[in-house]
């Protein structure tokens, strides 16, 4: 089990974390999704690593974009 977590910038609602979680859950392996609305934090569980350009583009799909954490 792997997890891995991001920050995705954008977000404002409740539908926009459905968004998220929907093309983020489509991602080959993942097996888990959560969203923090308030933080902006996504975090994903899956059976092996999933590469971040693989999530960065599912955020991108979902209209949202996947900032690098400082």
């Amino acid at each position: 089990m792997s997890t891995a977590t991001y920050t995705v910038n954008g977000m404002t609602c409740g539908h926009c974390v459905s968004s998220v979680k929907e093309e983020v859950g489509e991602v080959a392996g993942v097996t888990g999704v959560e969203v923090d609305l308030a933080t902006g934090l996504l975090t994903v569980t899956s059976d092996e690593p999933v590469g971040r350009d693989l999530i960065a583009s599912a955020v991108k799909d979902a209209g949202y974009e996947l900032v690098d954490r400082s």
